[in-house]
Order: C-alpha cells, then structure tokens, then sequence
C-alpha cells in the first residue's frame, strides 16, 4: 500500500512539471467567446486552476444559467475541455447526457394569500412575509378551499428510529403543517436520530413526499433559522421564482398540489386562530409518543402557475480503464448557478472552483502513469441548485450500472483562502472512503476531521447525495480551516466570495484536488469495492453486494 501511495504522489509530482499546449481552435460556442491560453498543466497546479475558475465564472458565461447562451457556452467550455485533456466522451459516443425537467412558477406573488379561518377568528398570511405557496405538481391552476388543518409535528415516519408522527392519522383532503429539522436536533439526544446533527428526515424535500404519501393534499413547514440552517430570505427567494423538478412521469416521488413554508410568527398566528398554542405543541412534538394533533381551523388558498417543461445537460467524459473498463470511479461537481437577489451572476465559489478542481483532476488521470486500471467518470452535472435534478436523473439512468460504481467523490465549494491543516468530511463515518481520504492526507502531512456543523445539513445540499440514496459509497469533502490547528466547518468562509478576485490564494483548492485525486487514483488501481460502514443510514442494495 505504501508503494501505491508513493507511485500516486509521484505521478502528481511529475505531471506538475509539464506543459502541453492547449487546443485554440474554435470548437464551439464558448472558445469563440472566451480567453484562450497557451498551455495547461498535466498536472494540478495553481495556474490551471486560476485559468479555470476565471473562465467558468466570467461575464462570457452570463452566469452558467440553465437553458439557452448560458448553458450552451457552458457547456461549450466543459466539452473544449474534456477534448484538449483527451477524455473520451462518456454517454455512448456523446458528450452530454439530456436532463428533462418541468418548472413550475407562482404568477401574481403579490396578490397570493393564505386565508386561516379558526375557532377565534380569522387571519391572511401574506406571500413573502408570512409564507410561500406553490406547486409540486404539474397543475396550472391550484385551490385549496375549507381544507382541515393537522399538526404532525416533524412530519417524520421512520421505521427505524420507532417514530411515526402519522399514526392513526387521517389526511384526505387535508392540511399539514410540519416542523423543519428532526426531534433529534430539537433534544440534541445523541440518541434521538443524530442528535445535533441533521438527518434526511430533517429535509423539507422528505416532509413534503411523506405527507404526500400519507395521503395528504398540501403541506406546511414551519421555518426557524437554526434549524433548517438558513434564514427565511433563502426560502422566499427560492420560492419567488421557477421551481424545477423532474417530470411526475419521470420523479417517481409523490407531489403534493399544495406546498409552502411558513415563518414562526406566521404560524403562532395560525395556531392561536386554531386555539392552539405553537411553542406548547413543537415541545411535545419532539417526544416519543407524540401523535397529529387536528387544528380547529381549515385553510383556502387560490393560485395560478405557469408549467413550463424543457431539457438541461449533464456534460460527461471518460477515462477508460485498461483492465477492468467496466468498473468505474464518478467524480462529480455541479457546473449550474443561480444568484441570490443583490447578487452579481459569477457563481465563482459556487461552483467554478468544483468545475475547475474536476478538470484538473480529468487531466491528471488522462496522463497517469500507469493507466488506470478501472475507468473513470467525469460528471458536470445540471440543476444541482434546483434540487440535485441532474444526479438524480443520473442515478436512475446511470452510464455504469450501479452495480459496478466504485464510489462517487463530489466537489463544490472549494476553499479560496489559501491551505488549510485538516479536511472536513462533510457526511463523516458513513463510508470506508473516509479512510481513504485519511491516508491520502497523511501523505500530505494533513489531518481530517468531521464537519465540525453536521446541524446545518451541508450533506444533504450537493450532488453526492443522490449517489448515495442510491446506495454508492460518497465522498464529499473540503478543507476544513484556513488557519493551523482550526476546523471551523468546511463552508464557513466561502459564502462571502462571488467574483474571481486574482489575488486569492489557490494553494489550499490544489491540496484539496490532490488529495480527491489521490483517492480515486488509489480506488482506480485496486478490485476491491468500498462499503458502507456498519450503523450508516446508507447501505449497497442487495444486487450491488459480493462484489
């Protein structure tokens, strides 16, 4: 083991003294658009990943937006790529790997309300202020009249924990208003889900399909800061314009035709109509035994949305192994963007360094000595920002069977402030590939640690979840501090940075890259598959086991 590890790091070694000259030819849309240079790395190295991240987040690429020039030139710069490095094109001779998805958006915000009618009296909660309503269907029209209203406290029914907030519930027809986050980060009981830390059970997207597989007709969820792990400007901004998800037919989840959020205020009005008190009811919610509590008040709402149905792009290539071809290492990282209102459209951080970090990674295997001998994957997946739509399509129609998918490695939001003493697993002790990661930051005389803020569910946020749901081992992982001996959580200082500034210290991103290289490097040379660990939430279904 010790010898592959040498061969690896020398290999890195080797590869960062080289140039190559890069292909200038117009090869479409974006290499007519955008700043050509003259030599890349086979190696990852600071420059190339300047290089990239300057492009990837430039005024050329209006913003990496789904759907029309943005996406095309894009998608244009991914592809030049992939050719210059010498990767294959990874979906049966193509490059890209269509993504269907329906949009769905609110008309008339301003004049879209929530009208309460309880035991005391009656109230409207306005959109924006007080709540977010929209469609998880694929209705142009939406109407809730009189519906009942039901407090099911976490919305949570998991076999596993003994928990079950639905028992003896009956919701046709009706509403449910939901709490965020899970009993366990309520308690901070270690024992009670992960304690502190957040679980998919936590997730908005779970409480919805479960209340819808509980048979209810719309859904609520009660918004708190610390517990959802972001504020209510996140939610209404998210809910004010097109919201994509995959085609019903496609999906396969149950959706709701009613769906929102609400603010705390909002809903400790809401309950005071019902002549209910909210703070009482969310106590006793997080203890074992609680069952839905029915509100003495019934909801009307009316809206209209345009349903709009369209077609984005996973961008693949491939390194094909020379001994087992059919078993194969993904790496993934997002290449879509969406700015929050007030903010300028370069989506630099998030996520042109994830991008940047998978070519360079693509180069490196390109010019491995040995050649790998299982192939290797190379996703820049879609619609991340809008749900993990392009993994999660992928997962459903993966290029490899799922079966003989090593592992998964994610890159987004890779650090901008220089080196760091640690790596953050963000996801830490689900899989072996943790040690993994370990050993390769050995060689780097660096240390690795959990996510040091597992409340604020970063793990469920970015493309490696989709793999793992799917039962592939994942790896997602960053630096955990810019400073020695810190480990604040990976992410804490990325949020702040959006145009590509020069005078960043892209020393800490290469050590990152390496390190997720070394990983998959190791991963590409042996026969054996990564599991998951004993106690994960996650497990290989049981036609990907004895492998």
């Amino acid at each position: 083991m010790r010898h592959l590890w040498s061969l690896i790091v020398l290999s890195l070694a080797l590869c960062a003294c080289q140039h190559h000259q890069t292909n200038n030819g117009n090869d479409g849309d974006a290499s007519a658009a955008l700043p050509s240079y003259d030599s890349f790395s086979p190696g990852i190295v600071v420059d190339d990943v300047a290089q990239h991240v300057k492009v990837l987040s430039s005024d050329a690429l209006l913003g990496r937006t789904v759907g029309g020039a943005p996406e095309q030139r894009t998608v244009d710069y991914i592809i030049q790529q992939y050719k210059r490095i010498g990767l294959e094109p990874g979906n049966n001779g193509r490059w890209l790997q269509a993504v269907p998805y329906v949009a769905a958006t609110l008309q008339h915000a301003d004049t879209t309300t929530l009208d309460v009618h309880g035991r005391n009296g009656a109230t409207t909660l306005a959109f924006g202020q007080d709540m977010v309503v929209g469609t998880l269907g694929e209705q142009t029209h939406s109407v809730l009249e009189a519906s009942p209203l039901v407090f099911v406290g976490y919305g949570i029914h998991a076999p596993g924990e003994h928990w079950n907030d639905y028992a003896g519930a009956s919701l046709k027809g009706k509403t449910v208003i939901i709490l965020v986050n899970d009993p366990g980060w309520a308690s901070q009981d270690p024992a009670l889900f992960h304690g502190r830390e957040y679980t998919y059970f936590g997730r908005w997207n779970y409480k919805f399909e479960e209340a819808a597989r509980e048979g209810a007709t719309a859904a609520f969820i009660v918004h708190d800061t610390d517990a959802a792990g972001y504020p209510w400007d996140s939610v209404r901004q998210s809910w004010s314009i097109a919201r994509f998800d995959l085609p019903a037919d496609v999906g396969a989840t149950p959706r709701l035709p009613v769906a929102g959020w609400l603010t705390t205020d909002a809903a400790r009005r809401l309950f005071a109509q019902a002549g209910a008190d909210f703070d009482a009811l969310k106590r006793q919610a997080g203890q074992r035994g609680f069952t839905a509590v029915p509100l003495e008040a019934s909801l009307d709402t009316h809206f209209d949305s345009s349903i709009a149905h369209g077609e984005s792009n996973n961008v693949v290539g491939k390194v094909t192994g020379s001994r087992r071809p059919d078993e194969t290492i993904v790496y993934s990282a997002h290449w879509d963007h969406v700015a929050a209102a007030g903010e300028p459209p370069h989506g630099t951080v998030d996520n042109a360094t994830g991008v940047a970090g998978l070519l360079e990674i693509a180069e490196a295997f390109a010019h491995r000595a040995p050649k790998p001998h299982r192939s290797v994957l190379f996703i820049a997946t879609t619609l991340d920002e809008s749900g993990l739509i392009g993994s999660r399509y992928y997962v459903q129609h993966p290029l490899v069977p799922l079966a003989h998918t090593v592992a998964d490695i994610n890159l987004d939001m890779l650090p901008v402030d220089g080196p760091a003493s640690a790596l953050a697993v963000i996801g830490f002790g689900q899989s072996q590939l943790d040690d993994y990661l370990v050993d390769a930051a050995h060689a780097q005389r660096r240390r690795v640690t959990p996510d040091l803020a597992p409340e604020k569910g970063f793990f469920f946020r970015s493309d490696q979840l989709s793999f793992a749901r799917a039962g592939v081992p994942v790896l997602y992982a960053r630096s955990a501090a810019t400073l020695p001996d810190a480990a604040p959580s990976a992410g804490d200082t990325v949020g702040s940075h959006d145009a590509f500034d020069p005078h960043w210290n892209l020393s800490g991103t290469v050590e990152d890259v390496r390190a997720l290289f070394m990983v998959g490097s190791r991963l590409s040379m042996e026969d054996t598959f990564p599991q998951w660990k004993p106690g994960s939430d996650y497990r290989r279904p049981e036609s990907m086991q004895g492998l």
